[in-house]
């Protein structure tokens, strides 16, 4: 995407952050020259119609929203596979990259943070809008120390669309509400049970429910109340206990109302506590500063000055014999227009008459004492020379050695040993020695969760200060994954390699929701904890298991249909057929027929009799018997003495209570 222009306007610059339905870029809206950034969703949206629909709604519903803690949405749009949503670029970082930089958060700086939040999510309820996703990676901090909560109507969106399983739980795992694991319904209550878990998090630095997999961790909160902050770290307010308390009650009518609500409770608390003010820092390292960082801007090229210069010359020819004079050239002065003056040559020492030198050279004793004075004052020059000398060199010596040391030793860093330390120490350890942190997670078999494996490069290698030194921190063991990209087997194996596991040809099986030649199945099962390198079958989808067609013979149509969809077929349509031994409207066959194998879901056609059960039309009048035999669709031959619809039918054929086709001439016998 880097360098593509989105509909006509929005350069992408580079990738801030990629999630699992989306990717953020920075951009530049070229028509306003604006710094955006833009979330281009998951291709599998694009041809979704539902999707695309709610995707336009959930926009303009945010974008009617007014409030200095949300994030401003300026516009939406799609362009071929690339559906997009345009929003204000916030210069700084996650509420997540500050937990993990700085670790718990102490309570005046939480309630600094929760209150934006708790505003802007009160504005959005006062609307009708639901968050649904309440988590520290949707809280941005700017580097102003504003904080913005953003992502408001995209989980909605996602779950309009096609392409999203009904069985899948739309959401953040550690913050979902126990109505959104169990039922799947959100409204502001879900908000204010997420901000409850949030402000947990900020007071301990971590979440209150943890597991094996995602849906392990949602239906815990089914059946456990979120403990109290104060239980699990020392120095949490009680205050901020029963705040917590009661926004993640598990039953929804016991929370706040809405996040208004939340918010005047968090306002009473910070007044109960008298808490400072707090601005809220931006994370020093964060996916936006990296993605942004430009090169230095040269130095503007100014003007120096002329240094003075010092010069002896000789006067001119008449005095030429004279002593040396010294003069001085001084620096050129600017005009106010900025160009340089002329300086006339000074004359520093006064001038000598040619007779008075020549009468020092003549005279007897006061000759060597001329002499003696000009000796002294040749050796003061020459000590002072020498001393320059000596000072120059102690100068030069004393650069010489400080560049050596900077390009030998002074330059590089040594990497501290840090195995086993917690990742926090771990980090700290390494950036005092001059080095940048990045984190890597690796699986391991026998180190606990979150414990330091080692460094990249290993402990004891020498980097130039200020590289980047990967902090290989312990997954623990690693487990199966979930069966991801729709079942494409390239992407099921690239996954379970990055888990270190071993894919293996598992066979094939019939699955009615997978189609053939994707990934039904693996064995172990997700969610498995398996060693490191351990081998897992990858069993592939063969399609659907052939049907074999039921007997469906006298049965209603509406039965026959429930029946065939039961079996995972579909009746492709109705025909009606003469069926002496099935009454009309009644289902006298199927095609294909009853005992061979159709593939599910494939379709099938009902065969319906429309076969005339006649009626008895013995001692009525032919004229009754007629009219009733003509609207069931049969045809009437009276056989009488007297033309009369009065006369009593004593005889007919097909007799009664046989089956004929519709149409069949139905012979009545009347007397007189």
């Amino acid at each position: 995407m880097v360098g593509k222009l989105l509909d006509r306007r929005y350069l992408i610059e580079a990738r801030i952050a990629r999630g699992g339905m989306s990717t953020v870029y920075r951009a530049t809206d070229q028509r306003l020259d604006r710094p955006v950034a833009v979330k281009v969703m998951d291709h599998q949206f694009a041809a979704d119609p539902q999707f695309l629909a709610r995707f336009e709604f959930e926009a303009r519903s945010v974008a009617r929203l007014n409030h200095p803690g949300l994030v401003a949405v300026y516009d939406q749009g799609q362009d071929g596979d690339d559906v997009f949503l345009v929003m204000e670029l916030v210069e700084g970082g996650t509420l997540r990259e500050l937990l993990r930089e700085r670790g718990p958060m102490p309570p005046h700086a939480a309630a600094a943070v929760a209150a934006p939040v708790l505003g802007a999510l009160a504005v959005a309820h006062r609307a009708g809008l639901v968050h649904r996703d309440v988590k520290p990676e949707n809280i941005l901090i700017s580097r102003n120390g504003e904080v913005k909560i953003a992502d408001f109507g995209l989980v909605r969106a996602v779950a309009a669309a096609n392409t999203t399983s009904r069985s899948v739980i739309l959401g953040t795992a550690a913050y979902l509400s126990p109505e959104q694991v169990t039922t799947g319904n959100a409204d502001a209550r879900s908000d204010v049970y997420s901000t409850g878990v949030l402000i947990f998090e900020m007071l301990t630095g971590r979440t209150p429910f943890t597991g094996d997999t995602s849906l392990s961790v949602a239906y815990q909160r089914v059946e456990k109340d979120v403990p109290d902050p104060g239980t699990w770290i020392d120095g949490v307010p009680e205050e901020f206990d029963t705040l917590v308390r009661r926004a993640t009650e598990r039953e929804p009518a016991e929370r706040y109302a809405d996040a208004g609500a939340m918010a005047d409770a968090l306002t009473d608390l910070s007044d109960a506590l008298d808490l400072p003010r707090y601005r809220v820092p931006a994370p020093r390292k964060s996916a936006i500063t990296a993605k942004t960082a430009s090169a230095p801007t040269p130095p503007s090229l100014t003007g120096s000055a002329v240094p003075e210069t010092t010069a002896i010359r000789p006067q001119a020819a008449a005095t030429a014999d004279a002593a040396p004079t010294v003069v001085h050239r001084a620096a050129a002065s600017p005009t106010p227009q900025g160009h340089a003056q002329p300086q006339h040559t000074k004359v520093v020492t006064r001038e000598h008459a040619r007779d008075e030198i020549q009468g020092r050279h003549n005279d007897g004793p006061g000759a060597g004492d001329s002499t003696q004075v000009d000796y002294r004052a040749n050796r003061r020059a020459s000590r002072r020379t020498t001393t320059g000398w000596i000072v120059g060199i102690v100068v030069l010596a004393l650069f010489m050695g400080l560049a050596g040391w900077w390009l030998g030793s002074g330059r590089m860093i040594d990497i501290p040993a840090v195995q086993g330390m917690d990742a926090a120490a771990a980090a700290a350890a390494v950036e005092t020695a001059g080095a940048v942190v990045e984190t890597r997670g690796e699986y391991s078999d026998a180190v606990p969760i979150d414990t330091v494996l080692g460094t990249d490069p290993a402990a004891g290698s020498q980097v130039p200060r200020g590289d980047t030194v990967a902090l290989l921190v312990s997954l623990g063991r690693p487990t199966v994954p979930g069966v991801p990209g729709g079942g494409d087997r390239n992407t099921v194996e690239d996954e379970l390699r990055r888990r270190t596991f071993e894919p293996v040809d598992g066979g094939t099986a019939f699955s009615t929701s997978v189609p053939e030649g994707s990934v039904a199945a693996l064995d172990p099962a997700p969610g498995t904890v398996l060693p490191v390198g351990a081998k897992v079958e990858v069993i592939i989808s063969k399609g659907a298991a052939p049907v074999e067609l039921p007997d469906l013979e006298g049965r209603t149509v509406d039965a026959a249909r429930a029946a065939l969809e039961k079996a995972g077929l579909t009746v492709q349509d109705e025909r009606e057929v003469f069926d002496p031994d099935v009454d009309a409207g009644r289902v006298s066959g199927t095609d294909p027929s009853e005992g061979d194998r159709v593939g599910a879901g494939g379709t099938v056609t009902l065969l319906v009799s429309n076969a005339v059960k006649v009626p008895s039309m013995m001692g009525r009048s032919v004229g009754s018997s007629r009219e009733e035999l003509e609207r069931l669709g049969l045809d009437v031959e009276v056989r009488q003495l007297a033309d009369s619809d009065r006369s009593v039918v004593i005889g007919q054929s097909p007799a009664a209570g046989s089956r004929t086709e519709p149409g069949t001439t139905v012979v009545l016998t009347a007397v007189p």
